[in-house]
């Protein structure tokens, strides 16, 4: 049996793993597009590495596991991350800005969703559109909520299936746009969640937790070595967790089983095969009037409670399911071959209740039903090769590669009428009319294929550059079966991002860099010709620290990013898009991370964005701020280990978030919250306490349109016990 402290060591000791999947048959013509052709020049330069004099030795490709923890889970000041060079690097060489939210970090503040777990993170804003079911992301100012990766993958279009943070080692965050290695992404930045794989030693938990609102959650992280050598080991991940909320009738169930399997294939070679279920069943609530709330309402004051659905009228229920591998053979000691796969399904129902425009008398909430049926499933692969080799008088860390996905998209749905609901004497088990006839019904089949390159390239003394290349092409096909028209929209595009990074003296370094990104738009014009995809640009300048030893991080970032072809209401045609948008967001965010020996762990940070509509069709909104863009926000979290008292550690942290300017009638104060938490380690179990909104500050986090408001949490409580063995 281990102690948390042994357990620590461990994880710190623990050689990580790679990423896995296994695919369908069905599937098998994809793998035949291993792009090995492609970085035959790779080839040709680590054969001329290998051949060069004596004098110059060839460089020792350590044991790289692209998958798996680079640098473990532990830590507030982590050094390395993967993201932004699909290989570890160091974050202090890194010519743009990458945010590491760890294991270590996660527990200590009993994370239950990715949203909490970036709350402490510069440039993120976990915006909150009411008890939706997902997770919801700004990035930079920027929507970037469909840029949520896992394990460098994209995941299918629907987003239905919330990530479960127990199930992984730490959550990275590459800001700005981020298409050279990634592809089709928002242009704010991704969030790359890291999951648990494999690892050589055992490392055994169960845990459980209760909470305010109901929350019980029974949860198990179990890994097994199946060989001596322990490359070949069994790690299971577990989590059942049932939740109500402040809101009547308001709740939420998830059930999530997630095995891996490392294989041992020898010395050169490493395989992961993986898989997850989930199955997730939860009352939607978007929210709550601002008349009564924020604004004022001549009938009263509203509950921040209130339930403005209709608990008759159903739940959503969604069932998903991954199977993967991940493969890397070194193929020589100066090159890695990687192959990560990845095939998911997502089928559901949803229902739910929408408010509409309130009534003029203030009192009566207009209200539309919606009935959804989902089904999607992707196959995403991502095939490279990682070469090191020396070429005129420099270093080179290369990765060339092809990334591949084929999926298929529906989202039908009924749009039903349901009558108004009496905010202040609210009566439920209403009916609502729904039609026989789908009101839309158009699946869909994306196919997608991308060729990139990016090359650190290491020169000089200090000096470090980072320059990439992609192409991509995708096909959308779409079958709308309501309108009975079928379309093809085509969409190409080239990106590319350099970025050069000088340190100075050792443990500065100032930097930097340009990106592109590019995302499809789905749609027509009045015309008929398809949209083209929106693109991202970014110009970014830095300054990064590094303590000695790694206990002590910073980072300085300022911003100029600019999303082109937003579509915009046609001012001609009714009913109709043109693109002819334009939105920027410049600022400055600054990170701190601290490890340090008397027994204080640090993460903080602070963001200054300036968003603005620079153009559109709207004249009204030009020059406004983007919805859900605080001009100011600061967050801090930090542990003590008492010294009289090794056993407990305290926790302490908020964050202030300035008020929220948006095109809504209304804005969002400004807030601070505060959470603390205490916990007490044994010798094989460790118990947490935790409150989160300690002074139970009542505000709003989030606004989906004009017509709804999303009160915040209010103070609640948990309790989690966690036994090793």
């Amino acid at each position: 049996m281990h102690t948390l402290h042994q357990r620590a060591a461990l994880r710190l000791r623990a050689t990580a793993a790679p990423r896995p999947a296994l695919s369908p048959a069905r599937t098998a013509g994809l793998f035949a597009l291993t792009p090995l052709a492609l970085c035959l020049a790779q080839s040709a330069f680590a054969q001329a590495a290998a051949d060069a004099p004596a004098t110059t030795t060839a460089p020792q490709l350590q044991e790289v596991r692209i998958n798996a923890s680079t640098e473990k889970d532990m830590g507030f000041a982590p050094v390395e991350a993967q993201t932004a060079g699909k290989a570890p690097m160091r974050r202090l060489e890194t010519p743009q800005s990458v945010s590491v939210v760890t294991r270590e970090q996660m527990e200590s503040r009993q994370i239950t969703n990715v949203q909490q777990a970036l709350q402490t993170v510069a440039g993120v804003s976990p915006v909150n559109f009411g008890r939706r079911g997902f997770d919801d992301l700004n990035i930079r100012g920027f929507r970037s909520t469909e840029s949520i990766l896992v394990d460098g993958l994209v995941q299918s279009p629907g987003m239905w299936a919330k990530l479960q943070p127990y199930g992984y080692e730490r959550f990275e965050v590459l800001k700005g746009s981020a298409s050279v290695l990634y592809g089709q992404v928002q242009p704010g930045g991704i969030v790359n969640a890291v999951s648990k794989r494999p690892r050589k030693e055992p490392l055994n938990e169960v845990g459980v937790e209760v909470g305010s609102f109901g929350q019980r959650t029974l949860q198990a992280d179990v890994n097994r070595p199946l060989s001596e050598s322990g490359k070949t080991a069994l790690r299971i991940n577990a989590q059942v967790s049932d939740a109500d909320d402040p809101t009547q009738f308001v709740y939420r169930k998830d059930r999530w089983f997630a095995p891996s399997l490392s294989i041992d294939l020898g010395a050169q070679t490493d395989l992961v095969l993986f898989a997850t279920y989930s199955r997730s069943e939860w009352m939607r609530q978007q929210g709550i009037t601002p008349y009564g709330t924020l604004l004022p309402n001549r009938n009263g004051t509203l509950s921040r409670t209130l339930f403005t659905g209709e608990p008759a009228f159903g739940v959503y229920d969604v069932e998903s399911t991954t199977l993967g591998y991940a493969l890397e053979h070194q193929v020589s000691p100066a090159m890695s071959f990687r192959q990560n796969v990845r095939y998911e399904t997502e089928k559901g129902t949803g229902n739910f209740v929408s408010n509409q425009a309130l009534q003029a008398n203030q009192r009566l909430q207009n209200r539309s039903a919606s009935r959804q049926y989902m089904d999607y499933d992707l196959l995403a692969t991502d095939t490279s090769l990682l070469t090191r080799f020396e070429a005129l008088g420099a270093k080179h860390q290369l990765v060339t590669g092809l990334d591949l996905r084929s999926g298929h998209s529906l989202l039908a749905s009924r749009t039903c009428s349901i009558a108004a609901l009496d905010l202040f004497a609210p009566a439920y088990g209403v009916q609502a009319n729904c039609p026989a006839a789908l009101t839309s019904d158009a699946p869909g089949k994306l196919t997608v294929a991308g060729l990139y390159a990016q090359d650190q390239i290491k020169f000089g003394q200090g000096w470090t550059a980072l320059v990439g290349l992609r192409r991509d092409w995708s096909t959308n096909d779409i079958d709308n079966r309501v309108t009975r028209v079928q379309t093809q929209q085509k969409d190409s595009a080239t990106t590319l991002s350099a970025g050069l990074v000088y340190e100075f003296t050792p443990g500065w370094a100032a930097y930097g860099s340009y990106g592109e990104s590019f995302l499809p738009t789905s749609g027509l014009a009045f015309n008929g010709r398809p949209f083209v995809p929106e693109t991202g640009k970014q110009w970014e300048a830095g300054l990064k620290y590094e303590a000695p030893g790694g206990q002590l991080t910073g980072a300085l970032a300022i911003f100029d990013l600019v999303r082109e072809n937003v579509t915009t209401a046609d001012p001609v045609n009714t009913g109709f898009s043109v693109q002819t948008g334009q939105q920027r967001a410049r600022g400055l965010e600054v990170e701190l991370g601290a490890d340090l020996k008397n027994g204080w762990k640090l993460t903080s940070a602070y963001t200054y964005t300036q968003t603005k509509v620079t153009r559109d069709n709207n004249a009204a909104i030009v020059g406004l701020p983007l919805n859900l863009t605080p001009r100011h926000t600061l967050t801090a979290w930090a542990t003590y280990k008492l010294p009289q008292y090794q056993r407990v550690t305290l926790g302490l942290g908020g964050r202030y978030v300035s008020e929220q300017i948006g095109s809504y009638p209304f804005t969002l104060p400004s807030y601070v919250v505060a959470d603390a938490s205490i916990s007490y380690a044994g010798e094989n179990y460790r118990l947490t306490a935790g409150v989160k909104n300690l002074f139970n500050k009542a505000y709003y986090d989030g606004a989906i349109n004009a017509n709804v408001v999303s009160p915040a949490l209010p103070r609640n409580f948990s309790l989690g016990l966690t036994y090793f063995f």
